[in-house]
Parts: structure tokens; sequence; C-alpha cells
């Protein structure tokens, strides 16, 4: 049974930074992509990053590339998404989930969350300003 535990979360003013972990568990995650999507309140599950675990590839949205950055390290099985010069549009409660992968080129790789598998429960990220 796969398992994904997400943390990191927090109370974080504007310009600030924090790091989420999604700790994956009960399988080896060689052929698979991982990524963490965000969800604020009244508003669309939206994609923020996603990174291929066996080729470390790593896609992002246009809202958050060059702030935010998607890493994993292996020994711990944990991926990991460093958001940097956080925005009061930021908040949301950020959640990872993970998929087999499959080949994809061009825009909008591993971006529709109906495409995951497996999802860990959310870390509530709140950016005051």
């Amino acid at each position: 049974q796969v398992q994904l535990v997400a943390s990191g979360g927090g109370l974080v003013q504007a310009g600030n930074s924090l790091r989420l972990s999604c700790v994956a568990s009960g399988r080896t995650f060689s052929n698979y992509v991982v990524a963490w999507f965000r969800q604020a309140p009244g508003k669309e599950r939206e994609f923020v990053a996603a990174i291929v675990w066996s080729g470390g590839n790593t896609y992002y949205a246009n809202s958050v590339k060059g702030r935010f950055t998607i890493s994993r390290d292996n020994a711990k099985n944990t991926v990991y998404l460093q958001m940097n010069s956080l925005k009061p549009e930021d908040t949301a409660v950020y959640s990872c989930a993970a998929r087999t992968l499959y080949y994809c080129s061009g825009t909008g790789c591993y971006a529709n969350p109906y495409e995951y598998e497996y999802w860990g429960q959310g870390t509530q990220v709140t950016v005051s300003s």
C-alpha cells in the first residue's frame, strides 16, 4: 500500500520561505512521478511542481517558476518543495501525489491531478502580507 505523508506547512510573512516534505512508502518509486498540488478556498486544485523520480526532471507551474524548487532524496524516499519569496497568493493547502511515469514532452506535463493514483494529506501554508 502506497502512503504519502506531507508536512512542513505553516504561517509565514510574505517574502519568507518554507520547505514542504512528502515522505513516500510502500514501494519503490523509480518509475513514478511525484507532484505537489495546492488548493485555496473556493478555488480549483492547482498544479505546482512535479519531479520524475528516476531521472530527476522537474516541471513547474508558471506562477511558481523561479521561486519554488522541487527535489528528491532517494535515500529518504522523500520529495521536497522549497518555497522562497512567498506571496499571499501562495496561501493554500498543499498536497503531494504520485503516479506511474509516462513519457511526456512539451507544456503541461504531469499537471493533471486526475491522473494521480496516490495522494497524501494536505498541509496548510498561509502567507501573510
